[in-house]
């Protein structure tokens, strides 16, 4: 399970789509693992924690957690951008006193934000307007899941680095062992144990720190390699620092600023039946099974697109977001309408049949998903162009663009639409997500033809 020079995969030569094609599948299914640690919660409290209200009680904190959680998740996205540009110019020894700054500062900023969690989580669920009866579980899984930060920023950090030098294959060997780690504790404290919303966040937790563990020690092996760690370097490069929190803080920000938007979303919902409370938790489960697998295909582009951006090839940089964006268009496509087909069968996963709401939740669930999965190629095209302009170091353009195409649009959308009578369903709420990822998608696609168009003008007048 180490990392050698063998499996970097350099991209700044070479035929692409098919390898792009080759690196992008192991980042989706490293997703989809990863996102099976919240996925069975859903499942595991649902069906088998006897409780009626634990489900909606895990399903009130997604958005939440998430806002912090991805916000490390974008930071990591930074030091992806700063490795993979780094390889790509051939820069070893820039790359190792990188990986050796990230690391320290993954450990540093997921303590911080671990605390923060625990301090914020009953407040901003009560902001959010969580109803009374699911409160008291709400709160104890958020901070269970909050003592997870440092591991889960560590393991983010450590397997952007892997992927920067094009090894996308370590992360999943990682998560096919503690996915599946995470799924049987899940059942062994909820089943056995009875400890419901308690139990699937302990067994989650302790999931991502043996995720954390096992890439920590992967880095170590590889010391002898640009991108390994040796412990006695571990410290802050005050210039590489600032570089990460270049490409990084703009990431975060937007990840954060999304998870904003998720959360407006949620407290929107939280309007209506607790019904449909609970089909809005099942039903983003759901989706995030077409969005992890779509998504992996920008954290590629930001390998991809970033190595040759830093090798200064323009022409390569275009390639790869053209096959990139053939693929997940088809991808998109493909996977959203299969979902659909069957997606009352994937719903009835987190629906007890005992429970008195369970038909009503399924019409819900069913509501929501007919629009997400229908579109959710839109959503590919969008974080295809995100990944690529990071690439290129624009991260503060794509922040901007977040904000404004789909974040403040949401936002404006649930204070002003959603409120009109006619607008005021499940239904009328979850159209803003399709506009919101056409009109995003639109901008980045501008952003990056400018970027394209100005790295070539520079290439053209330092050959003259």
């Amino acid at each position: 399970m180490t990392t050698s020079k063998k499996s970097a995969r350099d991209f700044t030569s070479g035929s692409l789509f098919f390898r792009i094609l080759l690196f992008t599948i192991p980042i989706t299914a490293s997703g989809l693992l990863q996102m099976l640690y919240n996925t069975a919660d859903n499942i595991v409290v649902g069906r088998f924690s006897g409780d009626d209200l634990a489900l909606a009680a895990v399903g009130c904190t997604t958005a939440l957690s998430s806002l912090i959680i991805n916000f490390l998740i974008g930071f990591a996205s930074g030091a992806s951008i700063l490795i993979a540009q780094r390889f790509g110019a051939k820069d070893s020894d820039g790359v190792s006193r990188a990986t050796h700054t990230i690391m320290t500062f993954a450990l540093i900023s997921g303590v911080l934000f671990s605390v923060l969690g625990l301090i914020v989580s009953k407040p901003a669920l009560t902001l959010m307007g969580t109803k009374p009866e699911l409160m008291s579980r709400a709160v104890l899984y958020l901070r269970i899941i909050c003592l997870g930060i440092p591991a889960t920023a560590v393991y983010n950090f450590g397997t952007s680095i892997i992927r920067s030098v094009g090894d996308s294959k370590t992360p999943l060997i990682i998560l096919s062992f503690t996915g599946l780690l995470n799924l049987v504790l899940n059942l062994i404290f909820v089943i056995v144990f009875k400890m419901s919303v308690s139990g699937v966040a302990i067994a989650t937790i302790v999931s991502q720190y043996v995720s954390a563990v096992c890439v920590t020690v992967i880095l170590i092996k590889n010391s002898s390699e640009c991108f390994g760690i040796t412990l006695k370097k571990l410290g802050i490069n005050k210039e590489l620092l600032i570089s990460v929190l270049k490409f990084g803080l703009p990431a975060g920000l937007q990840n954060a600023l999304y998870a904003i938007s998720n959360v407006m979303m949620s407290s929107a919902v939280n309007m209506l039946p607790t019904a449909a409370v609970s089909a809005r938790a099942i039903s983003s489960n759901i989706d995030q099974i077409c969005h992890t697998t779509l998504s992996g295909f920008g954290i590629a582009a930001v390998t991809v697109v970033g190595q040759n951006y830093g090798a200064k090839k323009p022409e390569r940089v275009k390639k790869s977001i053209f096959c990139l964006l053939i693929q997940v268009v088809v991808c998109g496509i493909t996977i959203g309408q299969a979902m659909l087909l069957f997606a009352d069968k994937f719903a009835m996963m987190f629906i007890d049949s005992a429970n008195a709401d369970a038909e009503a939740i399924l019409v819900f669930t069913l509501e929501i998903l007919a629009i997400t999965l229908a579109t959710s190629f839109l959503n590919g095209t969008m974080q295809t162009f995100s990944g690529a302009v990071r690439g290129m170091g624009y991260s503060i353009s794509v922040m901007i663009i977040t904000l404004t195409g789909a974040c403040l649009f949401r936002i404006l959308w649930v204070l002003f639409v959603f409120p009109i009578e006619a607008m005021h369903t499940l239904s009328g709420l979850f159209v803003i997500f399709p506009l919101s990822w056409g009109a995003t998608a639109i901008l980045l696609a501008a952003v990056s033809l400018y970027a394209y168009l100005k790295m070539k003008h520079t290439e053209k007048a330092a050959l003259q």
